[in-house]
Order: C-alpha cells, then structure tokens, then sequence
C-alpha cells in the first residue's frame, strides 16, 4: 500500500533527524526550513508524528496471504 510506504520514508526522516539532533545536537528539519519554529518545519514534524502513528498499526496488521495462481 502507498501509504504504508509514504509513512515508513517519513518516519525514517524523523528517527535520522532525531539521531543527527541526539548525536550532534544538529536538528536538520529546523536548519533546512530556517528553525524549529518556522511554518514549514513544524509541518514536516506534524507529518513525521502522523506517519508514525500510522505505523504503529502496521505492528497490529496481518500480513496478506500469498495467493497461489496455479
């Protein structure tokens, strides 16, 4: 599902960000979209924490069935 990827690329953004600001104290969301306070920052944190919580519910789904088409 495209959704499922979208959410696991941005969660990754975040857990690198949140790797880069714990080993360097550098936060690159802020220092590409001009602070941690700017418009455009606190969106990509909004969707980070969104996507997320989207995949908490991956943890908690079934994995499809392999059909077998023979």
């Amino acid at each position: 599902m495209i959704m499922d990827k979208i959410a696991l690329f941005l969660a990754i953004v975040g857990g690198l960000n949140w790797g880069s600001i714990g080993l360097f104290g550098f936060d690159v969301v802020a220092f590409l979209f001009g602070g941690q306070a700017s418009v455009m920052s606190r969106v990509v944190y909004t969707l980070v924490g969104l996507a997320a919580i989207w995949c908490i519910s991956l943890l908690f789904r079934e994995s499809d069935p392999v059909e077998d088409h023979t």
